[in-house]
């Protein structure tokens, strides 16, 4: 349930509370939501920018720096690690916590830079060993980056509660898997192997952030769930694009069910990913059916004004609906979800 201070004026207006009381309401949630995040520009601002610094550290690395050698890497990393680091733990202990806490995560950030780094340093990154494919070696001493950027990932979280800094450890969950999982079980990541691994690898991800969605004052599960669906979305519709047209109604069957889904766990990252795969969907079909191009455009029309319309009754009756939905589960189902539970 969501209000604000209009209604509380309302309430006072209509004598269903005192004005103390509406004042004693807005000073103690103003307390505890203080360093709860918000749309504000600024935090855009400040997220854009802790994306920026992050992107020019990392994603380019490896084509702009190849020149610089290990122990500069190394010594970049660990200078970039240290101003962030600095510079993010004093604005955290002033009260800035969301810009502090985006330059912490970007001090995590350049972990695997500066294991980069140490491993040129050492002859392990160029490293080939006879018998051993090259590409697979270099994979194989990537684990190390990965690790130890989940390590401090999780040792800045012990420090800084942060939801953000669950973004590194995410992402370098993500492509130890992606690169692991091969080695490990011969996989061929040809002819689909690799969109199964995101798939169920963003599955067990959603299926994480779901465990702990709530449990805590800060919200710890946005960042597992926004990366679990990218993962999971992504490959599967890397998976299905291709497939046949009763192949592609599964899809986006799923699709619809992520929507449901987010009635039932009231996240807007869900019903985003669903209905981005529904309208791929009916993108791909439309492709698939263009010979009859006019029958089937006036067809997907009266389609689109049935959600229209569906969409607007159940913004006209949206309580009662998922009131109906919710009760419909078994009670032990309906204690797990997310809004049922106790901290």
């Amino acid at each position: 349930m969501k209000f604000t201070n209009k209604d509380l004026d309302w309430a006072v207006e209509k004598q269903i509370i005192a004005a103390e009381t509406r004042d004693d309401l807005v000073a103690a949630f103003a307390k505890k939501y203080e360093h709860k995040p918000s749309l504000s520009f600024a935090n855009i601002l400040f997220y854009l920018g802790g994306f920026i610094i992050i992107m020019s550290m990392t994603m380019s690395v490896g084509s702009v720096w190849d020149d610089l050698g290990g122990g500069s890497h190394l010594l970049i990393a660990l200078l970039y690690a240290l101003v962030f680091l600095s510079v993010g733990n004093r604005l955290w202990r002033k009260g800035q916590r969301i810009p502090g806490g985006i330059l912490i995560t970007a001090a995590v950030c350049m972990t695997p830079v500066a294991v980069w780094g140490f491993q040129e340093i050492i002859g392990l990154w160029v490293c080939h060993k006879s018998g051993i494919d090259l590409s697979e070696w270099m994979k194989a001493a990537k684990l190390f980056m990965y690790v130890a950027t989940v390590i401090t990932g999780l040792v800045a979280l012990r420090f800084y509660r942060f939801p953000f800094i669950t973004m590194p450890i995410a992402c370098a969950l993500w492509f130890m898997v992606e690169d692991i999982v091969p080695l490990i079980f011969y996989f061929d990541i040809i002819g689909g192997g690799s969109e199964l691994i995101s798939v169920w690898f963003g599955l067990a991800m959603v299926v994480g952030s779901f465990l702990i969605d709530r449990r805590t004052e800060e919200d710890f599960a946005f960042w597992g769930y926004l990366f679990g669906m990218i993962a999971f979305w992504g490959g599967l519709t890397n998976f299905y694009t291709d497939q046949y047209l009763h192949e592609m109604f599964f899809y986006c069957c799923i699709n619809v069910g992520l929507m449901i889904v987010s009635v039932l766990l009231q996240r807007r990252i869900f019903v985003i990913f669903g209905s981005i795969g529904v309208l791929l969907y009916l993108g791909l079909l439309a492709d698939r059916v263009s010979n009859d191009f006019l029958g089937f455009s006036i067809a997907l029309s009266v389609i689109g004004l049935v959600v229209m319309f569906l969409g607007f009754q159940y913004h006209k009756h949206k309580h009662f609906i998922e009131e109906k939905v919710i009760h419909a589960l078994p009670e032990g189902v309906r204690n797990t979800l997310p809004q049922y539970r106790r901290r």
